[in-house]
């Protein structure tokens, strides 16, 4: 066996999670549930929603604003019951135009300026007549105090608005909405993607009862009943700063170059937009074991370079089916550089991409383990679980490790657990809140 396979399968068997492990890490999150919603200290926020999830028999025209990003998303949605819905008409706005004619984004933008731009965006579909419950989806962190009101705590890092924190971001858009000359239109309910994606699924599943996001990020939202003060309500997790489970040396070196150290351990571990960084680091450390011995220094100087491989380079490389992994070669060549590339290389690379999704589904998996253990102890009823995703709906096996590594703990009892994708919670859940928000006050 020679040194660069020796190092593989060290890398292999540290970030390999057994089917003993995931039972703990499963319990560990389960500890930190029961922790986090006593009041107690806990690496889960376990926030309230103030929601809990469809009856199936909403129907009517809602009007749904998604605002989790860089762009704001309009969409006209008829609710038809069951979980059968129409999207009428849908609208996309960027906040920051390319030539740079605009820009919503920046830290001399205040909020009255960027909510009168999404008013006017809005008022593209609703016209001044027009008589709309809308539902807002609002992906960023915030301190909710009913289905309507939430105060932001702070932005994402890509948007400087002043003018927003600490505020209550309905009074804003409503604001905006009487200026704009749309005061019919009534933000009714205010919630994020990962409650949204819950919603979305149970509409038409009376056992859907978790909702995740497996993509860029990670989060997961499941329906609390054991609360005896509390109805029935969603709980927003936030379950990417979950912390109680091993790490490896790799995870510790991303972690100390990420902007916060020390938190969102478990989101750093399995969401997207680090999974990139996992492999270059990994591949970075197998350079002096005999890693492109014909290139090395080519793809050394790549290598140090933040976010010069991302996880969509994961999808690639575990989707070449070519018995040579020709695409593997040609993404070695444009991406870091290496004229010349052995079987041994690519084979390498595959590899690691392999263990770094794997881990991170792996993960994933004993997250929901925990939340199942939570709310029904003996699996003595039947769950879904709604994922939506680029992780899981496009990364090849992802999808798979999840089921497969509930199949492996739960055991018989895994025919009681369905997973499966769930898209656009973001739009058409935020329309379903705003029904479920409406039906509320009659």
């Amino acid at each position: 066996m020679n040194v660069l396979q020796k190092a593989l399968d060290k890398i292999t068997e540290q970030m390999t999670i057994s089917d003993e492990q995931i039972e703990k890490i499963a319990e560990n999150f389960r500890r930190e549930m029961v922790k986090g919603l006593a009041g107690g200290k806990s690496s889960l926020k376990m926030l309230p929603s103030f929601i809990t999830t469809p009856a199936g028999t909403e129907s009517g025209t809602f009007l749904a604003l998604d605002f989790g990003g860089t762009n704001i998303r309009v969409l006209l949605v008829d609710l038809l019951q069951d979980g059968n819905f129409i999207v009428r008409e849908q609208r996309i706005k960027q906040l920051k135009d390319e030539q740079g004619q605009y820009d919503y984004l920046y830290s001399r933008v205040s909020g009255e300026v960027l909510f009168d731009f999404i008013a006017d965006h809005i008022a593209g579909i609703a016209g001044p007549e027009s008589a709309y419950s809308l539902g807002h989806t609002f992906s960023f962190a915030c301190a909710q105090t009913a289905i309507n009101k939430a105060t932001l705590l702070h932005w994402g890092k890509e948007i400087n608005v002043t003018g927003v924190k600490g505020v209550d971001i309905n009074t804003l858009l409503t604001e905006a909405l009487v200026r704009r000359g749309l005061p019919a239109v009534k933000p009714q309910a205010i919630t994020n993607d990962t409650v949204g994606t819950l919603l979305t699924a149970a509409y038409g599943d009376p056992y859907a009862d978790i909702g995740s996001i497996c993509g860029t990020g990670h989060n997961t939202a499941y329906l609390e009943t054991q609360m005896p003060e509390w109805p029935p309500m969603i709980i927003n997790m936030e379950s990417g700063f979950f912390d109680a489970m091993e790490t490896t040396c790799y995870d510790d070196e991303l972690d100390r170059a990420s902007e916060q150290p020390g938190t969102m351990r478990l989101e750093k571990m399995v969401a997207g937009c680090y999974l990139g960084t996992l492999l270059r680091i990994i591949t970075r450390h197998l350079l002096p074991e005999g890693l492109f011995a014909a290139c090395r220094q080519a793809a050394e100087e790549i290598l140090e370079q933040q976010g010069s491989i991302s996880s969509q380079d994961i999808s690639l490389l575990l989707g070449d089916r070519n018995a040579d992994l020709a695409e593997v070669a040609g993404w070695l060549e444009k991406k870091l550089k290496l004229t010349v590339s052995s079987q041994e290389d690519r084979l390498a690379m595959v590899k690691v991409a392999g263990v770094i999704a794997v881990r991170s589904a792996r993960l994933v998996g004993a997250t929901y383990i925990g939340i199942l253990k939570h709310i029904d102890p003996r699996l003595e009823q039947n769950h879904t679980i709604a994922i939506d995703g680029s992780l899981y709906e496009k990364l090849p096996g992802y999808a798979k490790e999840i089921r497969r590594v509930i199949d492996g703990v739960l055991q018989e009892k895994a025919k009681q657990v369905q997973v499966r994708l769930s898209k656009d919670g973001s739009g058409v859940g935020a329309a379903i809140a705003a029904a479920i928000a409406v039906k509320r006050q009659t």
